[in-house]
């Protein structure tokens, strides 16, 4: 009872109980701290008492062990649902059975399930220009003029080689997302390998969400469906 001291009877019990399960007390740490306080103010500010540093050094310890060990499972379970994702927009885009089915299931259904705003097929031609054609297939294909993507995919610190380019600064051009432009935010770059003889190609997501790519988060997923992607398209070019 708070406030009330306990009788003797109360107090026996008490002892029975903690020497019955020692774990009562040892694994309340605000309780062992108040019983190392009162033990340091038994002895005196003139005696250093080693184990209550120690107590201090392993509580630092275990809360910087707790604070990893929920990041590791942060990090795990955010990898687990992005594989889970990355996977049934896979199986989502392989469902159409003719080319035109499968560009607009790539901006409607695919686009929902990776929670983009714009997904963008670009592809090089020396042709490049207004297709009336290709805008009746899809809003998702864009024809663009040759080295368009080697430009596209640059940084500031100039062409890349890389597959994949993650990058939260968005060139300003209507050529890939036309009106949505000034809106989005972020944006995955995936170069295409369309075969030999084939001009380059490039699959392009972007969303409103500032913090979705990011340059220096892993890639392997994306370059992972960047390959299901491409082998997919050469069937389609056959």
């Amino acid at each position: 009872m708070t406030g009330t001291a306990l009788r003797p009877e109360g107090v026996a019990e008490l002892r029975d109980r903690i020497i019955a399960d020692p774990s009562l007390i040892l694994d309340d740490k605000d309780l062992m701290r108040t019983l190392v306080s009162a033990s340091e103010r038994g002895m005196g500010d003139n005696i250093v008492d080693l184990r209550g540093l120690a107590m201090e050094r392993l509580e630092a310890r275990l809360d910087r062990l707790e604070e990893t060990h929920r990041a590791v499972i942060a990090a795990a379970y955010e990898n687990l649902s992005g594989t889970n994702q990355i996977h049934r927009a896979i199986l989502r885009m392989l469902d159409p059975d003719q080319f035109e089915g499968f560009l607009r299931n790539l901006g409607t259904d695919v686009a929902q399930i990776l929670n983009v705003d714009a997904i963008k097929l670009v592809l090089e031609s020396p042709e490049a220009g207004p297709d009336p054609a290709l805008e009746r297939i899809s809003d998702v294909l864009c024809v663009v003029p040759l080295s368009f993507i080697e430009t596209y995919m640059s940084s500031e610190r100039g062409p890349t080689t890389r597959q994949v380019l993650l990058r939260q600064s968005i060139p300003q051009t209507d050529t890939l997302y036309g009106a949505k432009a000034p809106d989005l935010r972020s944006e995955a770059c995936m170069r295409l390998d369309l075969g030999a003889h084939r001009m380059a190609g490039m699959l392009v997501m972007a969303t409103e969400n500032p913090h979705m790519f990011k340059p220096g988060q892993g890639t392997d997923l994306l370059a992972f469906f960047a390959g299901i992607f491409e082998r997919s398209m050469r069937r389609w070019l056959a």
